[in-house]
């Protein structure tokens, strides 16, 4: 079993829920975070999707640390093609000078998944490949090396330890290895990827000033009630979301699993809809504890990082209380 775990939020909008108030709901579910023993608690970013309510992370995470008192609280993640790495550093180097030692920075390497998105961030696609470059430049504004601008620093960063995460697909896995940084990976419903990207990085790994060995966080979907079916139907409503965003190229709010049961689909959203619901880890408390046992296993992973998402908040919390459980979790 993996005893460390962690909640990546996503700040998923729900229908009939503003999506003001899912940005209220990522706080709450903090809050219980840390009263549960949550190791760390993560937003991410997310740009013009209807979805998800969650656009500016190092905002968000202020939200967050400012409503509990000793969850680590991060990003997941900024994505830094988006962003100059000089205000990056800026925003985390406030985040932790008023949350001092409870700020993990974690790092992506995604552009606006469209057109017109990247327009308006005034990013292109080629912008994801100069990653590497812009990762070297955000870690030499905080230790004070960068050299690209002399006599700029980045106040109040320089000189601050703020861990730093790369969240990986592919080669980000060997991004993190030469940058002698953790690595974020997912999903579990892909274990044989999963494990070889994990192989790669271990491999590659280059001990440096922020580890000196590698580390693991893997990440994805764990759902757990008190019956197979009931942990089964919270993850129903973003099966649905994906299978719609993917025929009709829209992502919407998560609607409650009773409508998505009784939806009709097409062929091809039945598919991809069965297919969103595979592989996930979910079921019983015991059942759950086996799967991750596995998950455990086989990769070896340091720390899990559990992004569920569902309409329904109450079983979601649920959820997370029964996950605390099986891992041993004993609250702050």
């Amino acid at each position: 079993m993996i005893r460390r775990l962690s909640i990546l939020d996503r700040s998923r909008t729900r229908e009939g829920h503003p999506a003001p108030q899912a940005l209220r709901d990522t706080v709450e579910l903090a809050r219980a975070a840390e009263r549960l023993g949550y190791h760390r608690f993560w937003v991410s970013e997310h740009h013009s999707v209807p979805g998800v309510a969650g656009s500016a992370p190092a905002v968000l995470a202020a939200a967050v640390a400012g409503a509990t008192l000793r969850i680590r609280v991060g990003t997941g993640g900024v994505m830094l093609p988006n962003h100059q790495p000089l205000v990056v550093a800026e925003q985390f180097g406030v985040l932790e000078s008023l949350f001092p030692g409870r700020i993990d920075m974690g790092l992506g390497r995604s552009v606006g998944f469209t057109g017109g998105i990247r327009r308006a961030l005034g990013r292109d696609t080629e912008d994801a490949d100069r990653f590497e470059e812009q990762l070297a430049e955000l870690l030499g504004w905080l230790d004070g090396t960068q050299q690209a601008h002399p006599e700029v620093h980045a106040r109040p960063a320089e000189g601050l330890r703020i861990p730093a995460y790369v969240l990986a697909t592919g080669e980000g896995a060997g991004i993190a290895a030469r940058a002698g940084l953790p690595l974020v990976v997912g999903d579990l419903r892909s274990r044989g990827r999963l494990t070889e990207v994990i192989e790669r990085y271990r491999a590659q790994f280059r001990p440096s000033a922020h580890r000196s060995e590698p580390y693991v966080i893997v990440s994805g979907t764990v759902a757990v009630a008190q019956t197979t079916e009931a942990a089964r139907r919270i993850l129903l409503p973003e099966a649905w979301s994906l299978a719609y965003s993917r025929t009709r190229g829209s992502f919407p709010p998560l609607r409650p699993a009773q409508e998505v049961e009784a939806l009709a689909m097409t062929r091809k959203e039945r598919e991809l809809y069965e297919r969103g619901l595979d592989g996930h880890v979910h079921g019983t408390e015991e059942q759950v504890a086996a799967q991750l046992a596995e998950v455990a296993e086989l990769t070896g992973a340091d720390e899990l990082l559990v992004t569920t998402s569902t309409y329904d908040r109450t079983a979601l919390l649920d959820s997370f209380e029964r996950l605390a459980r099986v891992a041993g979790l004993t609250g702050p």
